[in-house]
């Protein structure tokens, strides 16, 4: 008949309770390493921030809970299996090394390096176990990244080329609303502004339709509902071409991945990075040579059209009206000439202190016969108060672009990572960049004053302390004229995306297919909880070996009890007879080699003949051999008393 041992249930329930932690620190890890990210729900990591002391308490607390009961099921293994073990000849200095391990300590003898070594080790796991408890369970910060993907209108290709020659045969581009044409005025020249100014630590946020870009646009339209801006609806007349502004249609949605089940929480803050169609140009500005006669333009013809000498222009009374003709040839064999009106005194002459002009023309096909039409020139001078300006041209290649656009702290930033020029379709959408800088040049030219100038020469006049004349440093000047017009550049695109993506611009707010560009990316979310470490992290270690290590000697220390209490009852059962020269007793339970007084009374009871504290009889008291007697259970009184015993085994000198 099978007998179960009567330590049978004490170490069944050591076991499990020290396989439950071990399940629940290796569960706990796997399911981290197997989900990636793992995060409370979103009301329980706001009570994490918030209380960020009470949080370190409530961790502290668990790992110290879960630390000591790991060593305290191991101590008490250790202790039973001493015990039996004392019923065999064991030495005293084992036996010392025993009852510091069932003591969760350790010894320290250079005579017994093993030994000591040993002990040293279990005690660093013993104390080790908060540390890699408190490493695992601690939540930290962490970005959670989501993969996105949707889509945006794709300017670039033969569909839109032909939407947006349709447009212009419905509309033309000088019949887009008074509205829309104050966006495209005003949204121009502040994108120019922010561009140039950058270069030179003028504040670089730039704004259009309730987004805020950093610099510039980069010709993108947001593609992150919460950063679209505007939510107006636009009316029939306020899409496409016609747009002044109101919510634009966002497409983008979480990709599902391995783990859709997974609560994706809402986070304490959101950023993106996603890759998207985005639009800049390559502006080179420089002085017009005088061999370069593509470039030769007409600046003098101008006749006073308007003079009232009683006007007093103390009161801002209008004394005289220039007009000037400004005309060039721009390839075509055709004169092209715009006209600009300037206010002069009624004798025809312009202060030259207070008033400026700066007129430009844009050239919008190839200025001689190795061009083709995928960039523009724009021919500009500066008079007068802008006469630090000579004339000069600025060449404007306007490229298709790839760009990873980040969406943070309510700001987007672009930055290209492709680039291709302009292909033959692109015709219609050079043409409408062209008008745009053509309508710029035109309107930002005043009675007394240029945007464009005054730009200029307010920038470089508040981050210089040098007078603005002829002498000015040239290389700022076209510094700054390259960025602005790249800017304004930038920013068509992203008014005519925006135009094309307005609410009510396509049926149900669906882009065809066909007039679609896919538009890919992350979101990271900012939580609190736990993310899996890299393969190559020194934190898998700490974590999880002091608890793998400590687990299993407390399962072969109480496997080890088992089978010995197994062979006992088996032996007992057999015969009565003396083991090793010494009495079979019956093994009891209430025998603790951890404590110090059973320690002294088992010693006292007995025979033993220890030598003194010398060094030498130190040394033979170590290698002294001794077992644990017990008297039977009905004997009284109960002695349980240290014997005597051959060396049968020489203790561990290292």
């Amino acid at each position: 008949m099978f007998h179960v041992p009567h330590n049978f249930v004490r170490f069944t329930v050591i076991i499990s309770i020290q396989m439950i932690i071990l399940a629940f620190g290796y569960g706990f890890l796997g399911a981290v390493a197997f989900l990636q990210y793992l995060a409370p729900s979103d009301p329980v990591c706001e009570l994490m921030r918030s209380y960020p002391g009470e949080l370190t308490m409530i961790v502290t607390l668990i790992a110290t809970v879960l630390s000591v009961t790991a060593a305290t099921l191991f101590t008490l293994s250790v202790k039973e299996a001493l015990r039996h073990r004392m019923w065999k000849p064991i030495s005293l200095i084992h036996l010392s090394t025993g009852v510091a391990l069932a003591q969760g300590s350790h010894i320290l003898k250079h005579q017994y390096i093993r030994l000591t070594t040993l002990t040293l080790f279990i005690f660093g796991m013993l104390r080790l176990l908060t540390a890699g408890w408190t490493t695992l369970l601690t939540p930290n910060y962490f970005m959670w990244p989501v993969q996105l993907n949707g889509t945006e209108i794709d300017i670039t290709g033969s569909t839109f080329a032909a939407l947006l020659r349709e447009e212009f045969l419905a509309n033309g581009l000088t019949y887009i609303e008074d509205n829309a044409f104050e966006i495209l005025d005003i949204g121009g020249m502040l994108s120019g502004v922010a561009a140039a100014g950058y270069t030179f630590g003028i504040p670089r946020t730039f704004n259009f339709n309730g987004a805020k870009y950093n610099v510039s646009t980069q010709g993108i339209v947001p593609t992150i509902e919460d950063y679209s801006g505007s939510n107006g609806v636009p009316d029939a007349n306020g899409t496409r071409l016609g747009f002044s502004g109101g919510n634009v249609t966002v497409n983008t949605g979480i990709v599902p991945g391995s783990h859709s089940n997974v609560h994706i929480p809402q986070g304490f803050s959101r950023n993106y990075s996603m890759s998207q169609q985005g639009l800049t140009a390559n502006v080179s500005c420089r002085a017009i040579d005088s061999s370069q006669t593509q470039y030769l333009w007409d600046t003098s013809n101008s006749y006073l059209i308007y003079a009232n000498a009683v006007a007093s222009s103390s009161n801002n009374s209008i004394t005289g009206l220039r007009l000037w003709n400004i005309s060039t040839n721009c390839g075509t064999g055709t004169l092209t000439t715009y006209e600009y009106v300037t206010m002069v005194d009624a004798s025809g002459n312009t202060s030259s202190s207070g008033s400026g002009f700066l007129p430009s023309i844009v050239c919008q096909g190839p200025m001689n016969i190795n061009q083709t039409y995928t960039n523009f020139a724009i021919l500009t001078q500066g008079f007068y108060k802008y006469g630090f300006l000579k004339a000069s041209v600025c060449e404007v290649v306007p490229l298709l672009t790839t760009v990873r656009a980040d969406y943070s702290d309510e700001e987007i930033s672009s930055e290209v990572t492709s680039s291709a020029p302009f292909q033959p379709e692109n015709i219609e959408l050079l043409s409408f960049i062209a008008g745009v800088a053509k309508f710029q040049s035109i309107n930002s030219q005043g009675l007394t004053s240029s945007t464009i100038g005054d730009t200029l020469y307010s920038i470089y006049s508040s981050t210089t302390t040098e007078s603005i004349n002829d002498n000015l440093n040239n290389a700022q000047v076209y510094l700054e004229l390259e960025d602005y017009w790249r800017g304004v550049v930038e920013f068509s695109a992203t008014f005519l995306r925006s135009g094309f993506m307005a609410v009510g611009s396509f049926p149900n707010n669906d882009i065809p297919s066909n007039l679609s560009s896919q538009v890919t990316g992350t979101m990271f979310i900012s939580t609190i909880g736990w993310t899996r470490w890299p393969k190559n992290s020194p934190t898998y270690l700490l974590a999880t070996l002091p608890l793998t290590i400590i687990t299993i000697l407390t399962l072969t220390c109480a496997l080890y009890s088992i089978l010995e209490a197994w062979k006992e009852h088996r032996e007992r059962l057999e015969s009565r007879k003396e083991v090793h020269g010494f009495p079979r007793g019956h093994r009891r339970a209430h025998f603790d080699v951890s404590n110090t007084l059973h320690l002294i009374m088992a010693c006292a009871a007995g025979d033993l003949a220890l030598e003194d504290f010398s060094r030498d009889g130190i040394r033979e008291n170590e290698a002294a051999m001794v077992s644990l007697y017990e008297s039977e259970p009905d004997v009284k009184p109960s002695i349980k008393k240290f014997v005597s015993a051959s060396a049968l085994v020489s203790p561990d000198l290292g």
